[in-house]
């Protein structure tokens, strides 16, 4: 009994912070911006669809080739490591 005494005002709280929380983000409104999405990616600007979103798309674009090209480098070099024996002293 002393335990449901407790988490029953426990409870209760935690009910009214979850409704408080639902109600308010519901009255933001946020600009629908499909529509000029759907523009932008669909213009014949002879762009690959991976770099039609401006300067961040070619960025992350040429951040993520660098690492490929960077780690696949590193792969190759560890093999070659690993395949030379070790001197014996």
């Amino acid at each position: 009994m002393v335990v449901l005494s407790i988490i029953v005002p426990i409870a209760r709280g935690l009910r009214q912070i979850s409704q408080r929380t639902i109600s308010t983000a519901s009255r933001r409104q946020l600009e629908n911006r499909v529509p000029e999405k759907q523009k932008l990616f669909q213009e014949d600007n002879d762009l690959p669809v991976h770099l039609k979103g401006g300067v961040m798309d070619a960025l992350l674009y040429r951040v993520t080739m660098g690492l490929s090209v960077f780690g696949t480098a590193y792969v190759v070099y560890q093999l070659f490591v690993i395949s030379m024996p070790k001197k014996q002293n």
